[in-house]
């Protein structure tokens, strides 16, 4: 998954722990973050984190404290464990047993377990440390193997409280592998379907070229009638601004004419360069209008709409993300018409969670956050968000109890099996609700479509999502 912020991670474990039923390992990287078990001792870390650029997280696995950063491979494992009085030890024996043949594999022979000291050890050292929660039956946290990190980061803690024993990592045992090399070695040892997060260079052979024009089934009438018109006024007479503007949607013209628009707010500038997106990305100019909200809901009341939806571009020059002027939204709709049903489809405010729990108290009736890609192309088409923040975006909101949505494109490249592998993360981490529909390119500019697929597709990607429980899938070409 490429180098994920703790928080994150552990949003995303915690949901496919809550929600999922499939076992799955989540492999990736921390930035600097020391974290406490439930049974740590703050004495135990040695020095102000901060001071050393790290971050001091409390968690809920077992164990006391311990160090995640880069050069380190995380392991999370979400699987279903079968109980008995000695299922945690035969449990986490397990995973020594695994990460022991992978360090075979790699070239370091000997390692081992310890009496009494969970983990695995070389000559005394300990190069890999484990904690898990088991709890209904399912597994959390996991594994951390030291591959080449910062060594002296561990010279600013008690590593899980153990004082007289060294850490060491394959690279300081003479075992000089790349992080792709010991992920490899997973991913050999456990079998199973492989999805990677982490950009990878695309080889020439695989760069395809834009497909030719579009099908039938995705051309549709310019429909400038009497609702056209009429909502077009409405949104001029308020000085609002739409996505369907913005964004080049196909669908204007059909949405507009039955009365049906996205409203946009925190101005028209996004903040990200997103390749598949054609709204402007110059530099914002100001903070948000303070008295959008109020036009917001005048208009939800002159259009007596029964379902407003409000999107917003990505403000990561604001400190909140642009999360307040969500907040403000929701409530003057609900003041100026308590009867219409609020959706917010938000950019990951970069995964604060102190701005989505704004957004998250306002209460609105779903909570959208599109996924956009599969886990593959993420880098590619939009290099400035994170599939992982993507999922604990929406972990996070389904945890506070929200009703949540998030949507995929197609025809950037991906496979049907990459896609259906995007809907089981989504589901696995609770969304409610799901949208697949076929990208259009808005430009030459813009990343090219690389195949149309068929209404026959995406009828299959909607009964292979029903199967696998979300509330509603809305999959077709102009979705």
């Amino acid at each position: 998954m490429g180098r994920v912020r703790y928080r994150d991670a552990h949003a995303v474990m915690s949901a496919m722990w809550e929600h999922g039923t499939d076992d799955a390992l989540l492999l990736l990287e921390h930035p600097h973050v020391y974290t406490l078990g439930v049974r740590a001792k703050l004495e135990h870390v040695l020095v102000p984190p901060a001071s050393v650029g790290a971050e001091l997280v409390k968690t809920d696995r077992g164990g006391d404290v311990t160090y995640h950063g880069p050069g380190q491979l995380v392991g999370y494992p979400i699987t279903n464990v079968e109980s008995g009085p000695d299922a945690t030890p035969r449990y986490v024996h397990g995973i020594e047993q695994l990460v022991i043949d992978v360090l075979g594999d790699l070239g370091l022979p000997g390692a081992t377990r310890v009496a009494d000291y969970p983990g695995v050890w070389v000559g005394g050292r300990k190069i890999c440390a484990i904690g898990v929660r088991i709890s209904k039956g399912r597994s959390m946290h996991g594994f951390a193997l030291n591959v080449d990190p910062d060594m002296t980061m561990f010279d600013h803690i008690v590593p899980c409280g153990i004082r007289d024993k060294e850490v060491t990592s394959l690279a300081r045992e003479g075992v000089h592998a790349s992080m792709a090399d010991v992920v490899d070695a997973f991913a050999r040892r456990v079998g199973g379907d492989r999805h990677d997060v982490a950009p990878r260079r695309r080889r020439a052979q695989e760069i395809s070229v834009a497909v030719g024009r579009k099908p039938a089934w995705l051309r549709t009438k310019a429909d400038m009638g009497v609702g056209y018109r009429e909502l077009k006024r409405t949104m001029r007479s308020f000085d609002l601004v739409t996505v369907c503007e913005e964004a080049g949607c196909p669908n204007i013209y059909e949405c507009w004419a039955s009365g049906t628009a996205t409203f946009m707010i925190n101005g028209d500038r996004c903040t990200r360069a997103c390749g598949f997106c054609l709204v402007d990305t110059r530099k914002p100019s100001g903070r948000p209008d303070p008295a959008e909200p109020g036009r917001v809901a005048a208009a939800v009341v002159q259009m007596d709409l029964t379902h407003a939806v409000v999107t917003a571009v990505a403000r990561d020059d604001l400190p909140d993300g642009g999360a307040g002027a969500f907040a403000d939204v929701i409530r003057a709709v609900r003041r100026r018409s308590p009867g219409t049903a609020v959706e917010v489809l938000i950019p990951d405010c970069k995964g604060d969670p102190v701005a989505l729990d704004t957004i998250f108290a306002a209460r609105p009736d779903v909570l959208n956050h599109n996924l956009e890609t599969v886990a593959r192309l993420q880098e590619r088409v939009r290099p400035s968000a994170s599939y992982a923040r993507s999922l604990a975006v929406l972990a996070r909101a389904k945890a506070a109890g929200l009703t949540t949505k998030s949507g995929v494109m197609v025809g950037l490249g991906e496979t049907e099996s990459e896609v259906v592998a995007a809907l089981v993360d989504l589901r696995s981490v609770g969304v409610d609700i799901v949208t697949v529909g076929q990208y259009l390119r808005p430009t030459a500019r813009h990343l090219p479509v690389e195949r149309w697929w068929t209404p026959e597709e995406f009828d299959s990607l909607r009964i292979v999502g029903e199967a696998m429980g979300f509330a509603h899938v809305q999959s077709s070409p102009l979705t």
